[in-house]
């Protein structure tokens, strides 16, 4: 059994620090692009055109577009930039180092699919609630604060978390784009480099495979915590009972 568990074992300690690579992209990307979001949704359902039209077309070009294209995309614009802009003004080392480009882009990715959440959730408030509220004299930020933006994060949270799950798994194609600097792989990147040496794909990628698989895991659950603290005050569902009766 030791030639199986040693080399696996063996794979999970070298890949603990590229996997931290990846958790960053996303927790550096994930509070811009839920902020940006729920701006985003109110955008595009305001009655100003101009307002949401932009919105809509964000949203279009974002979740119409291949987030691998995106990369290449604003990769080459911020070269093409760089000497004109970035270098007079002193932030080249910033604008084009991938701690900093790799969030940006997945915030601008993930604002586009959240903002659709958050607006599909925001068409599904009761409308008799926000006339209530209406009617009771609140202004539009307190009708916001507590009528419609709780309605709204409970009807979204099971959807934006499977978003979020997505969006770490879109980490893994950062540095497949952006150049890599010094030893700062991830998860992907490593694997593929530890393939070169022993051409061991299934071993490799497997393990990395794993590594997705566990923090996803932890998404789930930690999303999940939160969404039965958001409905602790609506009724449970009864829980799957796997005693039969007539044991007692």
């Amino acid at each position: 059994m030791d030639w199986f568990l040693t080399p696996v074992l063996g794979d999970i300690a070298i890949l603990a620090r590229p996997a931290l690579f990846n958790v960053y992209f996303a927790l550096a990307s994930i509070p811009i692009g839920f902020v940006a979001a729920v701006f985003m949704a109110l955008g595009k359902a305001s009655r100003n055109r101009l307002i949401s039209g932009f919105c809509q077309g964000y949203i279009y070009v974002f979740r119409g577009s291949p987030f691998f294209i995106q990369l290449f995309m604003f990769y080459s614009v911020a070269l093409a930039l760089n000497l004109s802009v970035w270098k007079p003004l002193g932030i080249d080392w910033l604008v084009l180092h991938p701690l900093f480009m790799g969030p940006a882009i997945l915030a601008l990715n993930t604002t586009a699919y959240t903002a659709e959440i958050f607006h599909g959730a925001l068409l599904t408030v009761p409308k008799g609630e926000v006339e209530a509220a209406r009617a009771f004299g609140m202004s539009r930020g307190r009708q916001f604060r507590a009528v419609i933006w709780p309605h709204l994060i409970r009807i979204a949270w099971p959807a934006y978390t499977n978003e979020v799950v997505f969006l770490f798994h879109a980490t893994a194609l950062v540095y497949f784009t952006l150049p890599v600097i010094d030893d700062q792989k991830d998860l992907m990147n490593k694997a593929s480099e530890l393939f070169r040496r022993d051409y061991n794909a299934f071993l490799h990628f497997s393990v990395a495979a794993l590594y997705f698989l566990a923090i996803s895991l932890v998404i789930f659950y930690l999303f999940g915590l939160i969404y039965r603290q958001m409905t602790r005050h609506m009724p449970q569902r009864q829980r799957i009972a796997f005693k039969p009766r007539w044991l007692g």
